[in-house]
C-alpha cells in the first residue's frame, strides 16, 4: 500500500446544552420533530442567535490540537438542496475557520471549523421521513492534511483524538454515533471521497477495502462514495462535486467574531492536563514503562483511578494490575470504566492483601472480577469467605510432608538434581491448600525437609 494517500474529515457533536443557533436543547426526547424552532426548521422570518458556549469549546479543540488561532471568523452560508436541511443551506465557517495548521502527534491538521448538523432521514419501506430534532446540533469539523499511509493510522488517530476530546469534556466513548468521519483516499487514480463513517473499527475497514477496490478500477474521476458497513463495500452516491458547486456566501445574519487575547488566555486556563501530556508526567513522576504509562493516560478516567490508588500502593504495581487485569476484565464483560461503581479504596485494599502474601493472583483475579460487578470491601469479602493463603508455618509442613511422602519418586529426582521436581511439588502442597498456600513460605519449607 506504498501508493496509499489519506485524509480524514472528523464531525464531533460539541457537549452544548442548545443549538449552536438557538436555545432548542441538543437532548431530552427521542420523538420525531419535538426539540424544534422556527430556527431549526427555516421558517420565514427565522434569525438565528450564536451559541457562544459552542465557539469556546471549538477554540478550546483547536488549542489541543495546537492550532494556529484566528483573530477572527464569520459564518457562511453552504448552499446545497437536501430533505434533511429545512432552510436549503447549511451555516458553517468556510472562508476563515476558528483554528488552522495543527498537529497531532505528526499528522498536520488543516483546519478546525464549526457548523450545524441538517436533520435526519429515516427511510422506511419506500417512503423516507424527516426528522429534525438534530437539526442545528453544534459540530466541530477536524479536517486534516492526506497524511495517512494506512488504514490503520487512521483508526490510530482518531482513536487520540478522541482520547483528547474526552479529556476537554467534550466526548464521551460510549456515544460514538456523535463522531462521524469522511476520509479522501486515493491509492492511483483521482481520489474518492467516503461520506459518514462512524466508530473507530468502521474507518479501518472502510479505508482497507476502498484501497482494495482502487487497485483493481483505479478511480477516473473523483466520487463521491458511501460505506454499507453490513455489507462491509463501499458505494457510488454521486460524482463529486467542487467547492464551487456549493455556492458559499457570508451568512449576513451572524455578525463576526473577534476573538480576543483575553479571551484566549480565559480558555486556555480551561484546558486541562490532556492524554500526551499526563503519559509523559507518568513515566517520569512514577518510573511507569511507555506502553504501561500511554494505556493509562489513553482514558481519562483510568488515568484518575491509577493516581489515586498510587498515592497508596507502589505505582508499578498499580499500572500492572489497572492496565492489564482490570481492563482485560472490562473488554470481556464489554463494559467501560465510567459504567461500573469501582472505588480506589476497594483497588488498594485489594493489591495491598496481594502485596501482604495474603491472598495470591488466582484470588485477586477473582476479586477483580466480582468487583466490577458491585463494589465491596475485598478485605471484609476474605475473612468471611475465609479466602486469606496459609501462612502458618504449622499447618504448611504438614502439608509439605504430606506431598513429600505421596511422591516419593519426585523426592528422589530433586536430590538428584532436577530443580523441576520441586515445583511439581510445590503444585502438590497448593491442591492439597485448595490454592491456599503461601508460595514463598512453602518453597522455604519444602528445601528445609528435602
Amino acid at each position: 500500500m506504498s501508493k496509499f494517500r489519506c485524509g480524514i474529515e472528523a464531525h464531533i457533536q460539541l457537549s452544548t446544552r442548545s443549538k449552536t443557533f438557538c436555545s432548542c436543547p441538543t437532548s431530552g426526547s427521542e420523538n420525531p420533530n419535538t426539540l424544534v424552532c422556527p430556527t431549526c426548521i427555516g421558517l420565514p422570518g427565522s434569525k438565528p442567535v450564536l451559541n457562544k458556549e459552542a465557539i469556546t469549546q471549538a477554540i478550546k479543540v483547536a488549542l489541543a490540537l495546537d492550532c494556529t488561532i484566528s483573530k477572527e471568523t464569520f459564518f457562511s452560508r453552504k448552499n446545497y438542496f437536501y430533505p434533511d436541511l429545512a432552510k436549503d443551506y447549511q451555516i458553517s465557517q468556510y472562508e476563515i475557520p476558528i483554528g488552522t495548521n495543527g498537529n497531532l502527534d505528526g499528522i498536520r491538521i488543516r483546519r478546525v471549523h464549526l457548523e450545524e448538523d441538517p436533520g435526519a432521514l429515516i427511510h422506511k419501506e419506500n417512503t423516507c421521513l424527516i426528522d429534525y430534532n438534530r437539526s442545528g446540533i453544534p459540530l466541530i469539523e477536524i479536517v486534516t492534511e492526506p497524511d495517512f499511509k494506512s488504514p490503520n493510522e487512521a483508526r490510530l488517530f482518531l482513536r487520540k483524538l478522541i482520547t483528547i476530546l474526552e479529556y476537554l469534556g467534550i466526548y464521551t466513548r460510549r456515544s460514538e454515533a456523535t463522531m462521524k468521519a469522511d476520509a479522501n483516499i486515493s491509492t492511483v487514480g483521482e481520489r474518492i471521497e467516503i461520506k459518514n463513517i462512524t466508530g473507530l473499527k468502521e474507518i479501518e475497514r472502510a479505508l482497507d477495502y476502498e484501497a482494495a477496490r482502487q487497485e483493481k478500477e483505479p478511480a477516473r474521476q473523483q466520487e463521491t462514495r458511501g460505506w454499507d458497513s453490513e455489507k462491509g463495500i463501499t458505494f457510488l452516491q454521486r460524482i463529486k462535486e467542487g467547492e464551487s458547486d456549493y455556492g458559499y456566501i457570508f451568512e449576513s445574519d451572524l455578525p463576526k467574531i473577534e476573538i480576543t487575547k483575553q479571551m484566549l488566555d480565559e480558555i486556555k486556563k480551561q484546558i486541562p492536563e490532556l492524554s500526551l501530556e499526563k503519559a509523559s508526567r507518568f513515566k517520569k513522576q512514577y518510573k511507569l514503562q511507555p506502553e504501561d504509562a500511554e494505556t493509562l493516560a489513553a482514558e481519562k478516567e483510568l488515568a484518575e483511578l491509577f493516581e489515586q490508588v498510587a498515592e497508596e500502593i507502589d505505582p508499578i504495581l498499580a499500572a500492572k494490575w489497572l492496565r492489564r487485569d482490570l481492563m482485560k476484565v472490562l473488554h470481556y464483560n464489554k463494559k467501560e470504566l465510567k459504567e461500573i461503581k469501582i472505588e480506589a479504596e476497594h483497588i488498594i485494599e485489594l493489591l495491598t492483601l496481594l502485596k501482604e502474601n495474603k491472598i495470591n493472583d488466582a484470588t485477586a483475579k477473582d476479586l477483580l472480577i466480582k468487583l466490577i460487578e458491585k463494589p465491596f470491601s475485598p478485605k471484609g469479602h476474605v475473612e468471611r469467605q475465609k479466602l486469606g493463603m496459609i501462612a502458618s508455618e504449622g499447618e504448611l509442613e504438614r502439608l509439605c510432608k504430606e506431598a513429600i511422602k505421596n511422591n516419593k519418586a519426585v523426592v528422589e529426582d530433586y536430590k538428584s538434581g532436577k530443580q523441576e521436581a520441586l515445583h511439581y511439588l510445590m503444585g502438590q502442597v497448593m491442591r492439597l491448600s485448595g490454592g491456599k498456600a503461601n508460595p514463598k513460605i512453602t518453597e522455604k519449607l519444602l528445601k528445609k525437609l528435602l
